[in-house]
């Protein structure tokens, strides 16, 4: 079971079964190998859900920072770019043909107490997965975000699940 901001959930939700799905408010720059190609397919399963292609997933609560945005699938589609261009960065071969066909120039807003607990969460992964990447970071106070969010105060968001 797992603690979330609103208390203790007494059932399983779908999303649980997979490894803590997230999709990052930091800049995949920061990812090692395993995480950015995770960041890949949990971020092309939103765009899935946010286009009405699937069932599963719908009720993810990391899907409320882009439900929340004039046009969700441009959202995502803006944050999946910039996932594809590190990958692209890293010399991977992600397939940006399957993002949607949507962009969008506006920022979202996420707050730097989120930005602040994924990469104390991240920095824990790292440290077991990517050591050389871990020490390469660890001294890093506050990562950049990703290119769709600008920071703003505030604590950790109310979606978040708390490990």
């Amino acid at each position: 079971m797992m603690s979330t901001r609103a208390g203790s959930r007494s059932f399983t939700r779908s999303w649980e079964k997979v490894d803590r799905v997230r999709i990052w408010t930091l800049h995949p720059r920061y990812l090692d190998a395993r995480g950015l190609l995770a960041l890949w397919r949990e971020t092309l399963l939103a765009q899935k859900v946010l286009r009405g292609r699937t069932r599963g997933y719908r009720h993810h609560p990391q899907l409320a920072r882009f439900k929340a945005q004039p046009d969700p699938v441009a959202a995502v589609a803006t944050y999946l770019s910039a996932v594809a261009a590190e990958a692209r960065g890293r010399g991977y071969q992600f397939a940006s043909s399957k993002i949607a066909a949507h962009s969008t120039t506006a920022l979202v807003a996420a707050t730097r107490g989120q930005l602040r607990y994924e990469w104390a969460h991240l920095k824990r992964k790292l440290r077991q997965r990517d050591p050389a990447r871990y020490r390469a970071v660890r001294s890093l106070k506050m990562p950049r975000p990703h290119p769709l969010f600008r920071i703003v105060p505030g604590g950790v968001e109310p979606w978040e699940v708390i490990s």
